[in-house]
């Protein structure tokens, strides 16, 4: 077949499978237009999931006549302005748009009306564009002293095919109100309201521009319970900023459709971005949670590339070391200052699983050999109420106190002789009013695995091993940080036969991989040679090894199979170094544990991101009992 030239339709019609991939992506490019043109109130309107008809209203600066049959034809922007050369930097973007496509895309699959009054002009006109064929100019009525009125109807109207892969109404409306969702969050002093088939579906104010405005604006799309469990973040470095939030370790979710990540402003997908955030809790979470955060990133725009595909949600760094590294490094930051919290959803979970019992109990008499009766380790069986008053002396509404396996006072001057024994994982603390710690004072111990405490204002359960675990594993992150790691001589040396790009970057890693604990050398072109491993490691895979951080030196600029792998080998490590559950702890033991876990970062969940306590208030107590 000979070469042809594609007419203009069919030119933008093509642009147009790029750019508007379905209804959610045309309003997309429409919100974008709007926020560019200072539009501080939009209004969007879709019916029949955006396929019938979509209408954008924004009250920015609108378009002059004259520019406005320009802004239908591809690739014309005002966005971009050349130099005195007439060159335009492509490396310096500071909007959200700047191709030019999209209205003429839009145009060219369905019937496209612009109504648009500028600041300088008198009355308001309007253009109509059908499947690319452009109607003239004419003048229109227009609600507002300036802005501009963008509706589309029939979509794909001139692409039948494309409907085909359409999904449900429903679906398209949904992936409509994702994506103002994520307009939303990035322009908290911008109102946005969403209507769907005539149904506000999304009503938000403009918010005070900062970090209490974007709480609460992200409070108004994801829920109270993000607000309560949110650490702000805020860090910069090397003229890179990251600010916004992220979610408790023990506020995970079971998918990543609660990450929001935005670069300058723009919502983007990046792979990238997401593995920072994903190492960030990777000592937090088992592999199958994921983090809840919405993050901003502000780089200067010469040091990103935004025009990497027409539906601009893909980016790339110039520097994705730098950027991996302030992510980690600013998440890890905020995570070690939340210290021992865990997230309010705890305790409503707690408190839903309670079942008031209101009548009497039909079934067998108590007897202290029952596995009820074991609950409380080193627990006095009685079988007369009397017995009762014995046990529990000075018992009142305010603390009562069960000490298992200590008859000593609710904080012991002097440890016992057991609890001082060589084999406790736990040193007393000094003399000291334990109700006015965190976590309280330890009264008892359920099922030989669950410390209770009490607190001024309620009660506090803890699973004593996963909370152990956490010290464990945090204290042998101490020690690699110091570089103490042990390591291992391989009997014969492995030679692992690699890319030469692959084997240099490795070998120019030798020193930050000895820190680690192992010990390679180049081994010629295009081979590294491995002397010694990480003793903790065991008998692993070197070869593979080797190859998974080549892979991430070539992707990230960092080691990160081997950290990721001594630290799934630390978390194993310390589960099977803590308190195992079934163990009867003392009481100083309980207490002192308590204390650790008051002085350790990351302590309020284990190594798999399930919390480590429940605190319940003494109001949460008193509605149990209807005292509320």
């Amino acid at each position: 077949m000979p070469i042809r030239r594609l007419s203009p339709e069919t030119v933008n019609r093509i642009a147009a499978g790029e750019v508007v991939e379905r209804p959610a992506s045309a309003i997309k490019e429409l919100v974008e237009n709007a926020l560019d043109a200072g539009g501080r109130n939009i209004e969007i309107q879709a019916d029949g999931g955006g396929l019938s008809r979509i209408l954008i209203a924004d009250d920015g600066k609108g378009i002059p006549r004259d520019e406005l049959p320009l802004a239908v034809e591809r690739h014309a922007t005002s966005k971009l302005e050349p130099d005195d050369a007439g060159d335009v930097d492509l490396l310096r973007i500071h909007t959200l748009g700047f191709r030019g496509e999209a209205l003429p895309s839009i145009g060219s699959v369905a019937r496209l009306s612009i109504t648009t009054r500028s600041r300088d002009d008198a009355e308001a006109w309007v253009i109509q564009v059908e499947g690319g064929a452009t109607r003239p100019l004419a003048p229109a009525p227009f609600p507002g002293p300036h802005g501009a009125r963008v509706e589309v109807r029939d979509l794909f109207y001139a692409t039948p095919a494309r409907l085909k892969f359409m999904k449900s109404e429903r679906a398209e409306a949904m992936a409509i109100s994702e994506e103002i969702k994520r307009q939303a969050m990035a322009h908290e002093a911008v109102a946005f309201t969403l209507s769907l088939d005539g149904k506000v579906a999304l009503r938000l104010p403009a918010e005070h521009p900062g970090d209490e405005g974007r709480l609460r604006r992200l409070s108004a799309l994801l829920g109270r319970d993000f607000e309560a469990n949110a650490l702000l973040i805020d860090q910069e470095r090397d003229g890179v900023r990251l600010s916004g939030y992220a979610g408790l370790p023990t506020y995970s979710r079971g998918n990543a459709a609660h990450q929001y990540l935005f670069v300058n402003g723009r919502p983007v997908k990046d792979r990238l971005l997401q593995g920072a955030l994903r190492g960030a809790y990777a000592d937090f979470l088992a592999r199958d949670r994921h983090p809840a955060a919405v993050l901003f990133l502000d780089i200067d725009p010469l040091y990103v590339d935004v025009n990497v595909h027409p539906a601009k949600a893909e980016v790339r760094f110039r520097d994705p070391a730098l950027v991996r590294g302030l992510i980690v490094g600013a998440l890890r930051h905020a995570l070690h200052a939340a210290g021992h919290r865990a997230s309010t959803t705890v305790a409503a979970d707690a408190m839903a699983g309670f079942q008031p019992h209101t009548g009497v109990s039909t079934g067998p008499a108590y007897s202290p050999s029952s596995p009820s009766a074991q609950g409380f380790s080193g627990w006095t069986g009685w079988s007369q109420p009397a017995a009762a008053a014995q046990v529990l002396p000075g018992l009142n509404e305010r603390s009562a106190r069960v000490e298992p396996s200590w008859d000593g006072p609710a904080w012991p001057q002097q440890a016992p002789a057991e609890a001082a024994s060589h084999d406790s994982p736990f040193t007393p603390h000094a003399p000291i009013d334990p109700l006015d710690y965190p976590l309280g004072a330890a009264r008892g111990q359920l099922h030989a695995n669950y410390i209770v405490a009490q607190t001024r204002d309620g009660l506090v359960i803890v699973d004593q091993h996963a909370a152990h675990e956490r010290l464990v594993y945090e204290r042998m992150k101490a020690q690699m940080a110091e570089g103490s790691v042990t390591r291992q001589a391989l009997l014969t040396p492995e030679v692992v036969d690699l890319d030469p790009a692959e084997a240099e970057r490795v070998a120019s890693r030798a020193e930050e991989l000895a820190e680690m604990g192992l010990i390679v050398e180049a081994f010629g072109a295009g081979a590294v040679l491995v002397r010694e491993t990480p003793a903790m490691l065991g008998d692993t895979d070197v070869q593979g090894l080797i190859r998974d951080i080549a892979d991430d030196l070539a992707e990230h600029g960092a080691a990160l199979s081997l950290k990721e792998r001594m630290a799934e080998v630390c978390g194993t490590m310390a589960c099977h170094g803590s308190v195992r559950s079934g163990r009867v702890l003392t009481a100083p033991e309980m207490n002192a544990l308590l204390r650790q876990m008051e002085a350790t970062p990351h302590s309020g969940q284990c190594n798999h991101g399930r919390p480590t306590y429940v605190e319940l208030k003494l109001h949460d107590l008193e509605k149990l009992f209807g005292r509320r």
